[in-house]
């Protein structure tokens, strides 16, 4: 499952995947109760592949950052909480993306991106992150290829 089918809901904790579509929205199950809700198209979503973290020089898309806690984790659950401290929440993410643009990027959007990773390594849906990057390279790929051909 790739970050384009995960979601989170405005208003309600955790991350959320598609199950299906409907006439005026879309049917969602909660990664954390498994339970499935009915989101309308009024929800305020936003669809994991379309976040990104400010930095000092760029916006880095969500899907490098998760990669880069994972890689500080090797692939486990975060060594801090989501609940922990403003402080130990800011000093571990600096471990993780030390160029972060600590004006831009608050503790609570901190707190976030540690819950989503945790959700999605105990969901062993870690491999949306590689599968992600295989996509744009594909399509890059296919774009270089297209170009060569004309």
């Amino acid at each position: 499952m790739s970050l384009d089918k995960i979601l989170s809901i405005s208003g309600k904790p955790g991350l959320f995947k598609i199950i299906a579509q409907t006439r005026n929205g879309f049917v969602a199950e909660s990664l954390i109760d498994q339970k499935k809700v009915n989101v309308n198209i009024h929800s305020n979503v936003s669809i994991l592949s379309e976040i990104a973290v400010y930095t000092l020089t760029e916006e880095l898309p969500l899907r490098e950052v998760l990669k880069k806690v994972m890689e500080k984790e090797s692939g486990e659950q975060t060594s801090i909480s989501h609940k922990d401290s403003k402080d130990t929440l800011e000093e571990y993410f600096f471990e993780v993306l030390p160029d972060y643009d600590e004006d831009r990027v608050y503790a609570s959007d901190i707190k976030k991106i540690i819950q989503w990773y945790n959700l999605l390594q105990k969901h062993d849906m870690l491999d949306a992150l590689e599968e992600d990057s295989e996509t744009v390279a594909s399509e890059e790929d296919s774009v270089a290829l297209a170009s060569e051909e004309e």
